[in-house]
């Protein structure tokens, strides 16, 4: 598993790169979503998840962007409400990455959080 952290200093951002046997996630993307795209392709690898953590009112996401480039879902909590297509995770529910496993912790914890199993 390759984790990276792409901290944008002027905004105290932290946006996660997350891959696993050719499979990534994005954590919180920002509006600029080339570094993504080049991590991916660097690392011979496909964007399968984007994660939103919560809507962000300090900056601008690149949700949108990359699930247009991408074709991956943009994932949510439960509550959510967008008017935008979305995937809503549920409680229990699990997202692969090759055999590593990423999961929401239970709702009572939510707007969202993920824990990874290797």
């Amino acid at each position: 598993m390759f984790i990276k952290q792409l901290y944008t200093g002027c905004l105290s951002e932290a946006a996660y790169y997350i891959d696993n046997e050719g499979q990534a996630a994005i954590i919180d993307p920002l509006r600029d979503i080339d570094a993504y795209l080049g991590l991916a392709k660097e690392r011979n690898a496909t964007i399968k998840y984007i994660f939103e953590t919560h809507f962000h009112a300090d900056f601008v996401s690149g949700h949108l962007d990359l699930a247009k480039a991408t074709g991956a879902p943009i994932i949510f909590g439960p509550n959510t409400e967008t008017n935008f297509p979305i995937h809503k995770a549920k409680d229990g529910e699990v997202f692969q990455l090759g055999e590593a496993i990423v999961a929401p912790p239970p709702a009572r914890f939510w707007p969202f959080g993920l824990r990874y199993t290797d």
